[in-house]
């Protein structure tokens, strides 16, 4: 997969709701957000994107792409993103994984939200 599929790869999860979720994230993914319960599975982020409001918008910086392993994709960016007038900015990394050609799924992504306090599911 070249560069700017890649990223227009990302940009729809982003933007995308449960279909482009289940068609494209690996039901046994890892993922760490910050938000309740913090680490999701495949299923269980596609039922939090099919329960929250979707993304109007999103903007990459900072882009990496890595690519360690034949098959296998990882990149790294910082993400601004807005819906419904809120706003996030947020570094965050994903994991790409090829199934055949031209068919890839997430099998890991993680956020780390900029500029706000994040709960503590311990407290």
């Amino acid at each position: 997969m070249d560069d700017n599929r890649i990223w227009q790869f990302e940009r729809e999860l982003w933007l995308g709701g449960g279909d482009v979720y289940r068609e494209r994230v690996a039901k046994d993914c890892v993922m760490a957000l910050p938000s309740e319960p913090f680490i999701f599975d495949g299923e269980a982020a596609t039922s939090a994107v099919e329960s929250t409001p979707r993304w109007t918008e999103v903007e990459f910086a900072d882009q990496r792409v890595e690519r360690p392993h034949r098959g296998l994709i990882v990149i790294a960016y910082r993400a601004k993103a807005n819906r419904e007038g809120q706003s996030y900015h947020a570094l965050a990394t994903s994991t790409l994984m090829q199934l055949e050609h031209e068919q890839w799924v997430v099998v890991q992504h993680s956020q780390v939200p900029l500029g706000v306090m994040v709960a503590d599911p311990d407290a």
